[in-house]
């Protein structure tokens, strides 16, 4: 088995990259997918999210308003940590369960938004950053997403620098450019991490 840490800023293109790996066999383990998992209504996550940030921050149906969260933890770094503390732990332990159950052989790509942020680089046989002009974030949060201009500067803000997660790559897509050079890249990478999970499975063969 081949671990591969995906990262990147928001707004980077990180899930379009994702999603292109598991089109080309890869298993792909979604932190923010599974953290929206640990938080749904009935879970014990969401009693504690509760429990920490009060009720004002269900909508109707019983369900998270992560909008809601998101204003409150992103412009204040203390509150992030309470979220953190609660949902982080939950994330860990449903990865380690889907981790488990993939096949011998697999290329397992963690996509974890914060692998930079919180020094995790070194539990991944690769380190997958991509990378986007912060100017080009902003654009992709604010016209394709809705967000404020002072939304999407504060979300970056409280994540890792282009510098800091390039600097813990052993790979980087750069998504600058147009989906045609994005899918050249993702092939060429996908080449690569086929032949590291080759050379990877002889090593521990013999």
């Amino acid at each position: 088995m081949l671990k591969v840490g995906l990262t990147g800023g928001i707004g980077s293109g990180k899930s379009e990259v994702s999603a292109r790996l598991d089109e080309r066999g890869a298993v792909v383990i979604d932190a923010d997918k599974i953290a929206r998992e640990v938080v749904e209504p009935g879970t014990p996550g969401l009693a504690a999210v509760v429990a920490e940030f009060g009720a004002d921050v269900l909508l109707p149906s019983g369900a998270l308003d992560r909008e809601k969260v998101g204003r409150i933890v992103f412009a204040h770094p203390e509150r992030l940590a309470a979220l953190n503390a609660i949902v982080h732990p939950l994330v860990g332990e449903r990865m380690q369960e889907l981790m488990d159950a993939a096949p011998a052989g697999a290329i397992v790509v963690y996509d974890v938004p914060l692998l930079a942020e919180n020094g995790l680089a070194g539990m991944y046989d690769a380190v997958v950053v991509v990378d986007a002009p912060e100017e080009t974030q902003l654009d992709r949060l604010t016209s394709r997403r809705g967000m404020t201009e002072e939304d999407a500067r504060a979300r970056m803000a409280n994540q890792a620098t282009r510098e800091q997660r390039r600097a813990v790559a052993t790979h980087v897509i750069d998504n600058s450019g147009t989906l045609d050079d994005l899918k050249s890249q993702v092939d060429a990478l996908w080449e690569t991490l086929t032949r590291q999970a080759a050379d990877k499975a002889a090593r521990e063969q013999t």
